[in-house]
């Protein structure tokens, strides 16, 4: 499910995929379930792309935000937006021990704990299986390819 689920460079929340053509794609608001078209041009991401870097490497988001739903029992995450960095890096450690402390920010941890709290609000499951097809970024880049 969380290649359906994209981020939107310069778009606050995350936006779920509805519609795909070669210059556009049209998305749905988590917040408020308005639709908007999606340049080609515009960076978009799929949930199902993002990785946390980690001392080793890194960690796909689907595998920490299941550790954060873990530990908060289907919950969402009660640290408020005003949290200090320390507090947020606090948090991080409990649920990713061996994040990078070089290259992960407050603004990243910030940004992980508001993408949590959007996927519980609207009941989305993390442990659903992905399926193989092209995802919506790779459909952006191959459309902008196109061009």
């Amino acid at each position: 499910m969380l290649s359906k689920i994209l981020s939107v460079t310069g778009r606050p929340g995350l936006y779920k995929l509805i519609s795909t053509s070669k210059n556009l794609n049209i998305v749905e608001s988590l917040a408020d379930g308005k639709r908007i078209p999606v340049y080609a041009q515009e960076k978009v991401v799929a949930l199902s792309d993002v990785s946390i870097y980690t001392n080793d490497g890194d960690t796909p988001l689907r595998d920490v935000l299941r550790k954060i739903k873990e530990k908060e029992n289907g919950n969402k995450v009660m640290i408020g937006t005003k949290a200090s960095g320390n507090e947020l890096f606090t948090y991080l450690k409990e649920v990713l021990p061996d994040y990078s402390k070089e290259s992960v920010y407050a603004s990243d941890v910030k940004k992980l704990i508001s993408w949590y709290n959007i996927l519980m609000e609207n009941n989305i499951d993390l442990d659903e299986v992905e399926t193989t097809e092209e995802t919506p970024s790779d459909a952006a880049e191959s459309a902008s390819e196109e061009q």
